[in-house]
């Protein structure tokens, strides 16, 4: 069996720690008393993936099987998660791709032959062609691109459809196709505890107009974990536009996906390990690949890396009706990712690895570092969080003043101008937010190049609102110390440093807790 996820205390015995830094990896010594989470083994994929999800078709949760839904002349979209999850990409066939050729095979078989497949990107950018036929799959792709398969457009008012309002005046708009389709089937990967359920179609098809409402700093700062939907204000805010769109009569049937832990694949296998359980072939692949890491330029270093494909196994399908698959799909990322942690730490600290949801086959800036530090990497706990209030968050990340030019044409001038005005969350929503997110260059570049919403740096910007709130002091190690300064943290150039820096914000002898990720670990702090 597995072995579940549990806290090592670092003494004597205890071998230097692994820590992800960007676009490369070292092994630190911590203090004796430091807490370690260590995530669960990873739990066993699915052998018959093919039985397993006609499996999941036929016998739904609170729903007709997806035969008896589907009859000649409807009208049948299917949309799909977008670029961003999983993380790193999993190696196909991806398990997107398997799930939509099922359907297509029960459509085909009821004779549904007005069939779209629209790639849910809401405000991110555009996936390129061969970026969307590795996730479909080939034959998906031979058969639909590109007319019939498309990027969601949140720009393009003739391929939305206005709803109206939830009880809380939310605008809700989504995709036109799917609103007026007499069947929407979703097709996720839920990587997180945060994704999925009700964020699935009022997001990952909505416009701005409607992500407007969740997507803002008071939002943010009350939702005591985004990977907790039970206290997030972010997620009640979807399920009231998810709820919205059933109500007028939209027919969602939600199919769900999860993996286990298996994130690295040869030669970085060793990753996927605790460090005293490396063999001599894992010490020797680290140092190997320590060192060709640190001879290669960062532009080989980073096409290394973004080549990585994860040997992930699939640990559940469900699909039905949207509620009631969460509901299973939650409990199954929990079984993965759960780790029972008794108390807060004065300081929390984590290394940063090389990609988030926003620079797949891209550029990590400084706003996504923010936002994985602070936006992703601080929420992942449930109750409390793994640092107390006014603690210090130490971050290992080289954090560069770069830019892909093409995907974050908006990130370059919200770093500029914005950042350089002012950090402060609210205050860059008042004055900001509205310019950038209708100006017409950036919607062009959005709707015709590959690039990511003017808005989106905001959004990555508040994502990390309830961490700068909530701490007293942000630390980088190894980083740029102006990009850093820029968002208004500190730098340290050694970790001995930092914690030198720290104490003077928490005291003395402070309590050190370390979150070993990834592969991800979800605390429960208690």
């Amino acid at each position: 069996m597995p072995r579940p996820g549990f806290v090592l205390e670092v003494d004597e015995r205890t071998p230097p720690i692994l820590v992800h830094e960007g676009e490369g990896f070292r092994l630190q010594k911590f203090p004796l008393g430091t807490r370690v989470i260590y995530p669960p083994d990873s739990l066993p994929g699915i052998k018959d993936l093919t039985g397993a999800i006609r499996h999941a078709l036929l016998n739904p949760s609170n729903s007709e099987p997806l035969p008896e839904l589907m009859k000649p002349g409807m009208r049948l979209t299917i949309a799909v998660d977008d670029i961003s999850i999983p993380l790193p990409p999993m190696q196909t066939p991806d398990i997107r791709g398997r799930v939509i050729e099922q359907v297509l095979e029960v459509a085909a078989r009821r004779g549904v032959d007005d069939v779209k497949v629209v790639v849910a990107n809401s405000l991110h950018r555009r996936m390129t062609a061969s970026e969307i036929k590795r996730a479909v799959g080939e034959r998906v792709f031979r058969s639909f691109w590109p007319h019939d398969l498309t990027n969601h457009d949140a720009e393009d008012p003739s391929a939305l459809a206005y709803i109206g309002q939830t009880d809380r005046g939310e605008d809700v708009e989504i995709n036109r196709r799917a609103a007026e389709s007499d069947l929407l089937v979703y097709v996720n990967i839920n990587l997180v505890a945060m994704d999925g359920g009700h964020k699935s179609v009022p997001v990952g098809l909505g416009s701005y107009k409607s992500l407007r409402h969740h997507h803002t700093v008071h939002t943010m700062l009350n939702s005591r974990s985004y990977m907790d939907p039970t206290h997030s204000a972010l997620h009640d805010s979807c399920a009231r536009m998810g709820q919205l769109l059933a109500s007028n009569g939209l027919r969602i049937f939600t199919i769900e996906t999860t993996l286990n832990n298996e994130t690295f694949p040869k030669p970085f296998g060793f990753m996927n390990k605790r460090e005293w359980e490396w063999s001599l072939a894992d010490q020797g692949t680290y140092l190997a690949a320590r060192r060709a890491n640190e001879k290669s330029p960062a532009r080989v270093r980073r096409e290394v890396f973004q080549r990585i494909a994860s040997p992930y196994g699939v640990t559940g399908i469900h699909a039905g009706e949207t509620e009631a698959v969460h509901a299973q799909t939650m409990a199954n990322v929990h079984r993965q990712q759960l780790v029972e942690v008794d108390g807060q730490s004065d300081i929390m600290v984590v290394g940063l690895p090389y990609i988030c949801p926003y620079n797949v086959n891209s550029i990590m800036n400084p706003i996504l570092v923010q936002c994985l530090g602070l936006g992703y990497y601080f929420n992942l706990y449930r109750n409390k969080p793994v640092v107390r209030p006014g603690g210090a968050m130490i971050l290992f990340h080289p954090v560069p003043w770069e830019f892909h030019q093409v995907h974050h044409p908006s990130y370059v001038d919200f770093f500029e101008e914005v950042l350089s005005e002012t950090n402060d969350p609210a205050q860059i929503e008042a004055k900001f937010e509205y310019q950038y997110a209708t100006d017409p260059w950036y919607i062009h570049l959005y709707r015709n190049s590959h690039a990511y919403h003017g808005v989106h740096p905001f959004y990555m910007w508040y994502w990390g609102a309830h961490a700068m709130d909530y701490l007293g002091d942000v630390i980088f190690v190894g980083a740029d110390r102006r990009a850093v300064r820029r968002m208004g943290f500190r730098t340290a150039s050694n970790f001995a440093d930092a914690l030198e820096m720290a104490e003077e914000t928490v005291g003395r002898s402070p309590r050190i807790t370390y979150l070993h990720v990834p592969p991800l670990a979800l605390a429960e702090v208690r």
